[in-house]
């Protein structure tokens, strides 16, 4: 099994930036595609942005243009730098596997909050 930890929410005011990180404990993280998912308050868990392992990029409509997707294969660490931050970006971000493999266990995921 792998161990997922997301790290670098917090509170910031719209238009403002974040740089999440997702830490993958165990093999195999450099050859599957990964993704950053969030849920909102009310609301069902969304595919935000996802990256194959050769660097290759979706995006959600919502966030094209703002947030950016990266990996580091060599620390098994996926990124995702959120600028341009707005009010309806507040959610918990998660990072996975797309589509989800049993192998990888979500983890508590990273509380984003954007608000003035």
């Amino acid at each position: 099994q792998v161990q997922l930890v997301e790290s670098g929410g917090g509170l910031v005011q719209p238009g403002g930036s974040l740089r999440l990180s997702c830490a993958a404990s165990g093999s195999g993280f450099g050859i599957v595609t990964m993704a950053w998912y969030r849920q909102a308050p009310g609301k069902q868990r969304e595919l935000v942005a996802a990256i194959t392992r050769i660097g290759s990029t979706n995006y959600a409509d919502a966030v094209k243009g703002r947030f950016t997707i990266s990996r580091d294969n060599a620390k098994n660490t996926l990124y995702l730098q959120m600028n341009s931050l707005k009010p309806e970006d507040t959610a918990i971000y998660y990072c996975n596997t797309h589509p989800l493999s049993a192998r990888y266990n979500w983890g508590q995921g990273t509380q984003v909050t954007v608000s003035s």
